[in-house]
């Protein structure tokens, strides 16, 4: 299909491209053992650091907001900010300041790990935002921990539940691993019923020349469902094209409580077909698949004094090739060996 046949927000296989993701940073102030890369150990905690960025190399705060200024012209309405940890680059709240006085962004969300939660999310909701998904991987100190290379469980949980207080819609992403946090699945379902959080497993993804992915560790989502059965009666809701690629189910109790629960499939039940989004890594490289690691290098243009017309033209393309699906079932091995390259810390999951 050539290119000028297709309107500028939807790809060859009629996928309307809606949504931003913009990973500012791929600093974390944890270092779980799933998302960050392995390298040097940090001295004073033996935990993992990574390779990390230099400052010069991620994009600033206005070559972001000159990419989503000319994103929104071209109809994308909607902007979810990751990192690494969003909330650890300095300056944030005035960047999100910015951003949500753009003409035609609808929203503005953040994911988060919920740590610097206590100290942000008044500021956060005074300036529009109002959805947050919160990482947490295990609702027990001594877990968490042993999932994070950090002990701020306590603060973790202090952030959600100032955020449910001040009147956030949280949605709290679970990684799925089996024998690491698998026997807390009844207790995050349980926690779906008892506060307004979506709870949401998402399968346990290879991500990264280092990943530490093992097939031993998968769970598929079927198999999770099955375990968490007794909980409460699983009806899905009604799918919308632009809720993303969870499968949300409404989780009723004996007792009549009621929450949801939602299930990201990206290996048993991949959600490609519904996939509407492009992802700006933080060193400034346009993704249209997370799965993918073909990727359009915005930040070249940018600082070569590009024209906003051939930074229009350069996200166009990207959607024009945006792949029909990862092949990511395909191609993994036994220790999950993945054609995705990035780094997931880079990119914002």
């Amino acid at each position: 299909m050539k290119t000028h046949h297709i309107h500028p927000l939807v790809d060859q296989f009629s996928r309307t491209i809606s949504y931003l993701r913009l990973s500012i940073t791929d600093r974390c102030n944890l270092r779980c053992m799933y998302c960050m890369p392995e390298g040097e150990e940090d001295k004073p905690t033996y935990s993992k650091t990574g390779k990390l960025l230099s400052h010069s190399e991620l994009l600033s705060y206005e070559e972001m907001l000159k990419v989503v200024r000319i994103a929104v012209e071209m109809g994308m309405n909607k902007l979810r900010l990751t990192g690494g940890e969003p909330l650890v680059r300095k300056g944030i709240l005035n960047f999100i300041h910015e951003l949500v006085s753009i003409n035609g962004l609808d929203e503005v969300r953040l994911t988060t790990n919920g740590v610097l939660l206590p100290d942000y999310a008044e500021r956060l909701y005074l300036e529009g935002v109002r959805h947050l998904n919160v990482s947490l991987d295990s609702l027990q100190p001594k877990k968490f921990f042993e999932i994070t290379g950090r002990d701020d469980f306590k603060k973790v949980w202090q952030g959600l539940l100032k955020a449910r207080d001040i009147g956030f819609r949280v949605k709290i992403n679970v990684v799925a691993m089996k024998g690491i946090n698998d026997n807390e699945f009844v207790d995050f379902a349980k926690l779906a019923l008892n506060e307004p959080f979506q709870v949401r497993f998402i399968e346990f993804m290879p991500l990264g020349e280092k990943s530490s992915w093992k097939k031993e560790q998968f769970i598929k989502t079927d198999d999770i469902k099955k375990i968490i059965a007794g909980v409460g009666q699983l009806t899905p809701f009604k799918s919308r094209y632009d809720e993303g690629p969870a499968r949300v189910y409404k989780i009723e109790g004996s007792h009549g409580n009621k929450g949801s629960v939602g299930f990201i499939s990206p290996i048993s039940h991949h959600f490609c077909d519904k996939c509407n989004r492009l992802r700006l890594t933080s060193e400034g490289r346009l993704r249209a698949c997370l799965l993918n690691d073909k990727e359009t290098d915005l930040k070249a243009l940018l600082r070569s004094g590009a024209s906003r017309q051939k930074i229009r033209q350069s996200i166009r393309q990207t959607i024009v090739d945006k792949p029909k699906g990862h092949t990511l079932q395909n191609d993994l091995g036994e220790n999950g060996t993945s054609a995705c390259r990035g780094q997931m810390s880079q990119i914002g999951g």
